[in-house]
């Protein structure tokens, strides 16, 4: 496997063996955070955590499930690899302090692709002041597996599950929504032409804010700090990983209420709605539907509309209902339409 523009050269995992590969993938990983007892070379890390509640996320990363590697960078596959865990630990109104790692890692790839990877895990380590403090590896006869678990801490009473919406509580979403989705359609588009001829190459201009959604997602920690400086605390949060709708659905029924979003009011970047007419697909389906935003999905009180009102990074875009499970959609013409989660399912064909 080439992953190199130079003539890096690259070394068989097998001439270095596993032991010597962790001393080379964990070397410039550094333990930062107070909490870090002790990291990586011992048989398991030891974390301190005085008065914190411990919060704890696993998630697998499968090669021809969730990643391609015709067309994504081991250096963005890293950085994602860990940014989707830290949004885990963010959408529960937390902070993520530490992660493991372990890769099951097929032979087609080199010692020098691997550091690649963990060069990319390095940076949103870096970015977001977490600490690697252990994992594993071990081969694969086929795809590369990548499991992280982060341990995070939250304040004891602030901490936000899927089950705390109350009725008439403001529904918010961060940043924009869509744009992941359309960089893989784009993404897919471009290997199907080269799967059809080698010889030529992608045409990927213009699609950069949508293809980096996409490749390289970021964790929204800003919104968990924003919202600490004003004093307020979500009753109820997820991060959109499977879609707008099925999220929104998670907080519904476990919080034993229905919701009601407005059209109008769902962020969606102009880039996203520019892909989506090259694709003939309606912006709202892409929003709605398309996944992998990792944007944080909460709700507050109203007591909280002037707190956050004014905060550019935040699009208030409904409220709860007290209609159990029950979610609409308020067009643009004030219809009603019921909203179907048809988001990212792993087991769905």
């Amino acid at each position: 496997m080439d992953i190199f523009e130079d003539n890096t050269k690259v070394t068989d995992l097998n001439s270095l063996g596993e032991f010597k590969l962790i001393d080379e993938i964990t070397r410039d990983f550094q333990c930062r955070d107070k909490s870090t007892y002790k990291g990586i070379g011992d048989d398991c890390a030891v974390l301190e955590y005085p008065d914190k509640e411990v919060l704890i996320s696993t998630d697998l990363l499968v090669e021809g499930v969730h990643f391609d590697m015709v067309y994504t960078p081991l250096k963005h596959l890293g950085y994602k690899s860990a940014a989707v865990n830290f949004s885990d630990i963010y959408a529960m109104n937390g902070t993520p302090k530490q992660i493991t790692v372990s890769l099951a890692i097929p032979s087609r790839f080199s010692v020098e692709a691997i550091k690649e990877l963990y060069a990319g895990i390095l940076q949103a380590c870096k970015n977001h002041h977490v600490d690697l403090v252990g994992g594993d590896t071990t081969s694969s006869l086929s795809s590369l597996f990548i499991s992280v678990t982060v341990i995070g801490e939250g304040e004891k009473g602030k901490i936000a599950y899927r089950s705390g919406a109350q009725v008439n509580d403001l529904i918010c979403v961060s940043g924009n929504l869509g744009a992941s989705y359309m960089g893989l359609l784009i993404l897919e588009r471009e290997k199907a032409a080269w799967k059809a001829n080698p010889n030529m190459q992608p045409d990927l201009s213009g699609n950069e804010y949508v293809l980096g959604r996409c490749l390289r997602p970021e964790a929204r920690f800003d919104i968990i700090e924003i919202l600490k400086a004003k004093n307020v605390v979500p009753t109820a949060m997820i991060d959109v990983s499977d879609g707008l709708a099925s999220e929104l659905h998670h907080i519904c029924k476990n919080s034993g209420v229905g919701c009601a979003i407005y059209e109008d009011k769902v962020p969606i970047d102009p880039a996203t709605i520019i892909a989506c007419n090259d694709f003939n697909i309606s912006p709202m389906t892409a929003a709605m539907n398309g996944g992998e935003d990792y944007e944080l999905l909460f709700t507050v009180s109203q007591k909280d509309y002037e707190a956050i009102k004014d905060i550019p990074q935040i699009s208030i875009i409904g409220h709860i209902t007290e209609s159990k499970d029950v979610a609409l959609l308020i067009t643009k013409d004030n219809k009603e339409v019921e909203i179907k989660a048809q988001g990212w399912d792993s087991f769905r064909q």
